[in-house]
Parts: structure tokens; sequence; C-alpha cells
């Protein structure tokens, strides 16, 4: 199934029939009889005609949406989320050749949870590639829901970011405080130019005397050197057990000979890491 047939049947089985009816109406007239102002206020009255409760999908539906779409996560989605997207999807079926412009027009006068909706739909629009640079503005928001509505459960940062994008992304994560665990592709998308950016964040505050976020190992360890393999020798000689397993995850993930030796310094972290019950989520997940 496609996801304008997914969201229609989500949102058909949880609306009251006057909710249903105004649904209906107003994607036959996107689809059909297409007219900008229309459209714009139909997408504006979505909270107030929809509500705004929570999807709650079942375990069955969490699979349609997987299957749909690699990645999707709509269970985090409300349901006037759904419906802005697949009012959205369903002007695409009138007017292709518009969408991107459409898409920008909505992001530029959107307000907080118009943003929203809109970012989290980026997986499924038609023309992906060329709603890069929309997406990478909504990189920059100060309105750190956008921003989180890009970077976290959701595949289309892995898909459709070049590397500068995805630092960027990565780095701002970092900045303003917010989880890397929830970032789609994160191992996988680990480079160089990220681990020397992020090398010399850590070399700043720690002369700073500011703490470094846990998290951030995550992206360096895999291609720490020289100082930064000081950094995590240290890190697995901490008292603090969640410094200790943040180094021995880090280097868990670099393939150099004196990161494979100091890992063997703390054998039963090894252990777990081996068996799976050691891994970043489960590190976040300890109590600090």
């Amino acid at each position: 199934m496609t996801a304008v047939t997914i969201l229609s049947h989500w949102l058909h089985a949880r609306l009251q029939d006057d909710a249903r009816d105004w649904l209906d109406d107003r994607l036959a007239r996107a689809t059909s009889d297409f007219k900008p102002q229309e459209f714009y206020v139909s997408f504006g009255l979505m909270p107030r005609k929809l509500g705004k409760s929570q999807l709650d999908l079942s375990d069955a539906e969490r699979t349609q949406a997987e299957q749909a779409c690699a990645g999707w996560r709509p269970d985090l989605w409300n349901i006037s989320d759904a419906g802005r997207v697949l009012l959205l999807l369903s002007s695409s079926t009138a007017d292709p050749r518009d969408f991107t412009s459409r898409f920008e027009d909505l992001c530029r006068n959107a307000d907080v949870g118009e943003l929203v909706a809109l970012y989290r739909g980026l997986p499924l629009y038609p023309q992906g590639s060329a709603l890069v640079d929309q997406a990478a503005e909504g990189l920059r928001s100060n309105i750190q829901v956008a921003f989180e509505a890009i970077a976290h459960d959701n595949p289309y940062p892995r898909q459709y970011f070049d590397q500068a994008h995805w630092n960027q992304m990565v780095l701002k994560t970092l900045f303003i405080g917010t989880t890397l665990n929830r970032i789609q592709g994160l191992d996988e998308c680990c480079n160089p130019d990220l681990a020397a950016t992020l090398r010399d964040y850590v070399n700043e505050r720690l002369a700073a005397g500011r703490a470094v976020s846990l998290e951030l190992w995550r992206c360096l360890g895999p291609f720490a050197e020289d100082d930064m393999l000081d950094q995590l020798e240290q890190r697995l000689h901490s008292k603090d057990p969640r410094q200790q397993q943040a180094a021995a995850l880090a280097l868990a993930a670099n393939p150099a000979p004196r990161a494979k030796a100091l890992l063997k310094l703390a054998d039963e972290m090894k252990t777990r890491i081996e068996q799976g019950q050691l891994t970043w989520q489960s590190l976040l997940q300890t109590p600090e």
C-alpha cells in the first residue's frame, strides 16, 4: 500500500463522521479541483477539524508503515500531522510539477505545528531530492521541535543529505543538547570530516572546563587517534560508570591496534558489547 492509502485508512478509522466527511471533501478538492488558497486554508484547519490526538498505532499498522517506507515512524505523529501530510500528498496528484514550490511555500509561512508535520512527512513526498534545500533550511531553525522533526526518527536525512548537510545536522544536535540516538543511520554515516570537527569541539570544551556529551564519542570514536584515544583511555578509567561505558563503546568501533588494546583493559564491558548487552541505547537509559 502507498502512504496515501495507509494514511487515509488510519484517519478514517479514527475520525468521527463530520471530521471524516470534511477531510474527504478537502482531499477530493486537492486531487481534482486544486485551488491554492483553498488548499492552504484546509492545511491550516487540520487541528481544528481533526483534533490533535496521537495516532496510537497498532503493531500491525507500524508494520504497514515500515513496509511502505523503511524507517517511517508515524507512531510519533498526531492526527493533524497525518491529515496535513495526506492533503499535501494528495495535491501532488493534481499538479505534481508544483509540488516542490508548494512545499517550500508552506514551510515559509508555517506555524510551529505545521512545520513539524511538513518535516515529518519528508520521506513520503515525491521528488525527495528536490526538497533538500528546504530541509537544510529547517536544520537552521531556532525551533527545536522543527529541527527534531527532520533529525529524529526520520529516514529522509540518511537517504538524501550529502555529507555537509549530514554533519551540520549532527553538530547542531549536539550544540542544542538533544539526543543523537534518534538519528537514523547515525553509525553508518559517521565520517572522518565530522570526526575532525568533533575533535576540535572536544578540545575547546575541555580547555574551557566544560563537559563533553557521552554521545559525541559515538561519532568520534571510530576515527579517534592520538589525543582522542588518550581521552578515551582516561574515560575508561573514570569513576563514572557511564563514562567508562561510552569509552568502551567508542573503542569497540575503532579498528586501530591501540584502540583494541585499550578495550582489552575493560574485558567485562568488551564482552557485554560483543553480546549486545551494552549499546549506546542501553547506556542512555542508564541513570546518571
